[in-house]
């Protein structure tokens, strides 16, 4: 049943602290921003149009994985002076302070022919991991009214396999006739792990909503590979995958960069329920047309400068995304990390607002 807005919604009644030191202010919402997170996913019916801060990353340490790409996110401060190393497979990343983020060791790639995967490849025993401990440090973290969403940060499809032969080995990998059965194989036995990890987080982590996957299908110009290759290779993972995550009552979130947008029907039918495009895609278009099947993060098409514009002309742009995106059926999210200097305080105000009323009608 829709909730009428009331005016009293507006006053903040708290402040999330983000990335690079941002603050989100929390109205004072009709339901938690867990609850309307859910209700949009899930139920496909909006309270309000996300706008960035009703969820909360988690990325343990314990998980090799997020040491090793330096992106852990667990409420405890972790020193970027561990960061690198080796990822869950054993696999050597090194961690690059300038851009804050982590690559495979170049020159040596673990896997040169994916036929060998079965001797090459150690899987983690993840039943080692301090399940348990992780989840005491977390706890106090994970204990908000937010939408605690995990990061698969590496993925078990393409950019697994990348991290395994690099990008030019497994670009090759997946159109030779030789090795395209093996890299199934592999591929299959990486979501497996995967599944596994899902079971483990829903056993360990009883406060997760989401899991936000990762991985990128394409450079600034183009994908990565054919329509063919991945209907063939990954759309059946990505399908287990996604089922496997309702199964526990969760949101499935991709994260997948590159200019793709021919591959969103790819990822509509692997069932995922949100993905937010990169700014080289027509996200608008992609709203249009499948926006009734997965949430679009929406990269804003009434541009103003924040420096300069009015709050009436920010109040006013905030009006025209709510009509154009706020649409019975549809499905959009704010695209923050590409709208992120545009989300003034009188924007979010008006945005919020008026997604409220479009959408309790």
């Amino acid at each position: 049943m829709p909730i009428p807005f009331d005016e009293k919604e507006l006053e903040v009644v708290a402040e999330i602290p983000g990335l690079g030191g941002a603050v989100t202010p929390v109205y004072n919402t009709p339901v938690t921003p867990r609850e309307a997170y859910k209700s949009m996913f899930l139920k496909h019916e909006p309270v309000w149009l996300p706008l960035g801060g009703e969820t909360r990353l988690f990325c343990p340490e314990m998980w090799p994985d997020n040491v090793a790409r330096g992106f852990v996110i667990q409420g405890t401060p972790v020193d970027p002076a561990t960061y690198g190393g080796k990822d869950m497979f054993g696999i050597d990343w090194v961690f690059v302070p300038q851009v804050n983020g982590s690559m495979v060791k170049p020159g040596s790639p673990t896997l040169d022919d994916v036929n060998d995967w079965k001797e090459v490849i150690k899987f983690p025993d993840i039943d080692s991991w301090d399940w348990e401990g992780s989840h005491e440090v977390a706890k106090p973290y994970l204990n908000s009214d937010c939408c605690n969403v995990i990061w698969f940060l590496n993925g078990c499809w393409f950019e697994r396999l990348i991290s395994f032969m690099d990008f030019e080995g497994a670009a090759m990998a997946v159109i030779d006739e030789d090795q395209v059965d093996a890299v199934k194989e592999l591929v299959h036995a990486t979501t497996d792990l995967y599944l596994r990890l899902i079971d483990k987080c829903a056993e360990h982590y009883p406060e997760l909503d989401s899991v936000c996957v990762h991985d990128d299908w394409g450079s600034q110009g183009a994908p990565f590979f054919s329509e063919a290759v991945a209907r063939e290779i990954f759309l059946p993972e990505m399908k287990r995958f996604v089922d496997h995550v309702h199964s526990k009552g969760w949101i499935c979130d991709l994260h997948s960069c590159g200019h793709i947008e021919d591959r969103a029907n790819i990822f509509v039918e692997a069932g995922f329920d949100s993905w937010t495009p990169m700014p080289m895609n027509d996200t608008v278009a992609l709203f249009d047309k499948y926006g009734d099947k997965i949430a679009i993060g929406v990269v804003n098409p009434f541009h103003f400068d924040p420096a300069t514009a009015t709050e009436e002309e920010q109040r006013e742009c905030a009006r025209k995304f709510a009509e154009r995106f706020c649409k019975p059926g549809f499905r959009a999210t704010w695209s923050n990390y590409n709208n992120r200097a545009e989300m003034t305080p009188a924007f979010r105000e008006e945005l919020y607002k008026q997604s409220r009323i479009a959408y309790s009608k």
